[in-house]
């Protein structure tokens, strides 16, 4: 079950032209100037840390063993690798 997210009133002051630019952004998605602005900060506030899909994929490259190394002799001796 989802937690519930609490929202708490709060204020920014921004030039008018930023704000401007939000509101008409914000219309042409069909969203609220609220919704449109929490969007792009929580966008902003998790952008370095990486989805689950991502961290697995991490975590199976550094498990896997590090003197691992294909090489190839040509373009075409991997390309034939990657077909198979």
């Amino acid at each position: 079950m989802d937690a519930k997210i609490i929202r708490k009133p709060t204020s920014f002051r921004l030039r008018t032209d930023v704000l401007d630019i939000l509101r008409k952004k914000a219309a042409l998605a069909n969203r609220t100037l609220n919704n449109y602005v929490e969007s792009l900060l929580i966008k902003d506030a998790y952008s370095d840390e990486p989805n689950e899909t991502t961290k697995a994929a991490i975590s199976e490259v550094l498990s896997e063993d590090k003197n691992k190394k294909d090489t190839y002799k040509s373009v075409d001796a991997l390309m034939s690798e990657l077909m198979k």
